[in-house]
């Protein structure tokens, strides 16, 4: 890749990041007033997911075995379905976007405990950061936009947790490789969100709008295929540390994107949770950040006498 494109498409990436993930909780919020809420996100991720499988079976990536398939469906509920699905509920039921992706944000917190169950060791920082961040799930419930909800109080924690356990268990099971594994759970996720529709007995009062359909379009083609590409690049270029930065980044981007264009308000107490909470995923990264550079050094050491 020549050296000038390199930086462009990084810059690129990151940007796609930080505006497009951080600016899906406004669409889910925009789309909501048109969409029943598992519908919207079933159609979402089985449209995005049949889109990535097509097109990647069209380059010659194998079909995944059955096994791949069975662990991508576990996957794909786990983050999808209870993850997204969670969140997309609790925004339909009055949640401001930028307080879910604050809620969201918390992901971190989560997978530091889940990690516990398959033996991954914490340090004292990570244990630190895992208290703040309690305490800003603290701040974030007493701010008015939550109380004024339990219900999506209750449903993005549990959104949280199970894209937290999700993650945390897929590096256990054996998935399809590269982007094969997203396009499986996404159909799968999409799958069991359009199931839930069904089931729930959602049903469709009037067409949607323009601006419904707009949302829809958005987070189909931004929100799951072109942002989801661009970390997958990011994975492969930088640091897991710098590629997942996005966590602190989100959070700022959905509440400056909610009061600018949804009217949205956050108290006292909520802006209070942005920096408690963002300053505990700070915490939890620091020791991977730490171990990455001691082992580039080491890297290096090991070339020069080598």
């Amino acid at each position: 890749m020549p050296a000038r494109r390199a930086p462009l498409l990084l810059i690129g990436a990151f940007l796609a990041l930080y505006l497009i993930w951080g600016s899906t909780y406004l669409a889910i919020r925009i789309g909501v007033e048109s969409w029943p809420p598992l519908l919207m996100a079933g159609i979402r991720f089985v449209v995005a997911g049949a889109l990535m499988y097509g097109f990647l079976r069209w380059r010659g990536v194998p079909n995944p075995s059955w096994q791949e398939w069975k662990s991508a469906a576990a996957v794909g509920f786990l983050l999808l379905s209870c993850g997204n699905g969670g969140v997309t509920l609790a925004e339909d039921l009055g949640v401001a976007s930028g307080v879910a992706a604050l809620a969201v944000a918390t992901v971190p917190l989560f997978a530091l405990l889940f990690g516990l169950i398959w033996g991954q060791r914490t340090t004292r920082l990570e244990w630190a950061g895992i208290v703040l961040g309690l305490v800003g799930i603290g701040l974030l419930n007493l701010g008015s936009n939550l109380q004024a909800s339990p219900m999506g109080a209750a449903l993005i924690l549990f959104a949280a947790a199970a894209w937290s356990f999700g993650s945390m268990w897929s590096k256990n099971l054996t998935l399809p490789s590269g982007p094969m594994a997203s396009a499986a759970e996404m159909l799968a996720g999409g799958v069991a969100l359009l199931a839930g529709s069904l089931l729930s007995g959602e049903r469709l009062v009037a067409a949607p709008t323009l601006a419904g359909w707009g949302a829809l379009a958005y987070l189909v083609v931004f929100g799951s295929i072109i942002a989801f590409s661009a970390y997958l690049y990011l994975l492969k270029q930088v640091r897991p540390a710098a590629a997942t930065s996005y966590a602190y980044v989100n959070p700022v981007v959905a509440v400056l994107l909610g009061i600018g264009f949804a009217g949205e308000t956050i108290g006292l107490e909520e802006g209070l949770a942005m920096l408690v909470i963002i300053s505990a995923v700070v915490l939890i990264g620091l020791p991977q950040w730490r171990q990455q550079q001691a082992e580039r050094k080491a890297d290096g050491l090991r070339e020069q006498t080598g």
